[in-house]
């Protein structure tokens, strides 16, 4: 009989939802929620005394497939969802990774995974500073988005379509764990999407993508993706240990990735402009009066992708003494629709730098530094 294997969703939103259902269906699994909202936990508690959750996964062939299957509790207090916890997910964005770290620190047990699913930039920064030695003792996994667009069709019932792959990457430290985090996460999964591996933890940093854009746009967009792979490449020559071979230009990643979308590949605009893909994706907006409405540059495509996404690239260029003219231009624009103070001309040294996950709001200063995190 395999080993019996307790996993912590934290989270309470779509992807919680969603990995919950998968890691309660998986076989001899115990499956925990902590939410940190107490009308969250309580909806869940309520809507499971009757019903199981139910996910229906649209698989490759077109097929729909039905899972029924419920996690064993829903709770907002980490002392009853983190003890004995094999696996501990982040299903939650960004900005409440915070208090998710702050709430697990005196339950987190050695040989334990944390997996940010996704983890987006910074991740493991965040990790080590809240957990410190702690998270020395366990497997730190990063993945760069969530593994399926999902929604949901009423409360406690999932409809999931998987991506095609994921890539992710992994921590050991000084941990010892009885089982491979990745190939468990891929068994709760499925098939779809496949999980793939970087080079180390830094390399996802450089592949993060973003999408657009008029001929302006598209322009600071290629041209912030060539001091990316400026940065990965000085990375790679001046650290070995932290080779960004994975890292590619974005116009490369359309070109391999968005294949049967993209009707003309030919440049970034045009193939951002005719990715099918896209259809029916719109900007947020929000109600100005009068029957008018403007863009939302508070909503989380700017208000976490900055400063879990750009801020922490321009960070690591930094430390790897590339110049970022671009991302310096976009990150000026950024942080003045955000009302926040990131970077000063063209340093990284504004008031609200600390609010990041750039490597430098940690204490790092230099490449030597993320290399003994390994």
């Amino acid at each position: 009989m395999a080993e019996k294997l307790t996993v912590c969703i934290c989270g309470g939103g779509n992807g919680a939802h969603a990995m919950a259902g998968l890691a309660a269906a998986h076989a001899q699994t115990e499956s925990r929620v902590l939410t940190l909202f107490q009308d969250e936990a309580e909806r869940w508690t309520k809507t499971m005394e009757k019903n199981d959750f139910i996910i229906l996964q649209n698989l490759p062939d077109g097929s729909v497939r039905e899972i029924k299957a419920k996690p064993s509790m829903v709770t907002k207090d980490a002392s009853k969802a983190v003890p004995g916890a094999n696996i501990i997910i982040f299903c939650v964005p960004a900005f409440a990774h915070q208090q998710y770290f702050n709430a697990i620190l005196p339950y987190v047990e050695p040989d334990t995974a944390i997996i940010g699913l996704p983890g987006q930039p910074g991740f493991e920064f965040q990790c080590f500073d809240v957990l410190k030695e702690k998270a020395r003792r366990c497997a730190i996994l990063s993945y760069e988005s969530l593994p399926w667009a999902c929604r949901i069709l009423e409360f406690g019932k999932k409809i999931l379509g998987a991506k095609d792959s994921l890539v992710g990457s992994k921590i050991t430290g000084k941990s010892n764990l009885k089982l491979d985090p990745a190939k468990t996460l891929q068994s709760m999964l499925g098939e779809h999407p496949v999980l793939k591996m970087a080079n180390n933890y830094i390399e996802p940093y450089l592949m993060t993508k973003a999408i657009g854009l008029d001929e302006f746009g598209a322009a600071c967009l290629s041209g912030v993706s060539d001091e990316v792979v400026a940065t990965a490449k000085a990375i790679s020559e001046q650290k070995p240990e932290l080779n960004q071979s994975h890292v590619q230009h974005l116009l490369e990643w359309y070109r391999q990735d968005y294949r049967e979308t993209v009707a003309d590949p030919t440049s970034l605009l045009t193939a951002m402009r005719t990715n099918a893909a896209y259809n029916g994706l719109v900007h947020p907006m929000k109600d100005a009066g009068n029957g008018k409405w403007v863009p939302d540059f508070n909503y989380r495509y700017t208000s976490e992708d900055i400063p879990y996404g750009l801020v922490v690239t321009k960070g690591l260029a930094e430390l790897a003494g590339v110049p970022t003219p671009y991302t310096d231009k976009v990150l000026t624009w950024c942080q003045e629709k955000l009302g926040k103070e990131y970077i000063v001309g063209s340093e990284l040294k504004g008031k609200d730098l600390k609010e990041s996950r750039a490597p430098q709001a940690y204490g790092y200063k230099s490449l030597d530094d993320l290399v003994a995190l390994l």
